[in-house]
């Protein structure tokens, strides 16, 4: 796995346990910050498996 990948597992799974604090507290506002930080998170991991596989291809 390279740093992409890693840092964007994490912020998916930040982003979970953010908007499920959100619910607990019932506060729109945490889950929308923790569904913002999901998508990022899923972004930034896409970005790392292209880059793992463009370097594979080579």
């Amino acid at each position: 796995m390279n740093r992409d990948q890693v840092k964007g597992t994490a912020k998916d799974v930040a982003g979970k346990v953010q908007e499920q604090a959100g619910k607990l507290v019932d506060s729109k506002t945490q889950q929308a910050k923790g569904l913002e930080k999901q998508a990022e998170g899923k972004t930034q991991k896409a970005f790392g498996d292209a880059k793992d596989m463009i370097k594979k291809s080579h």
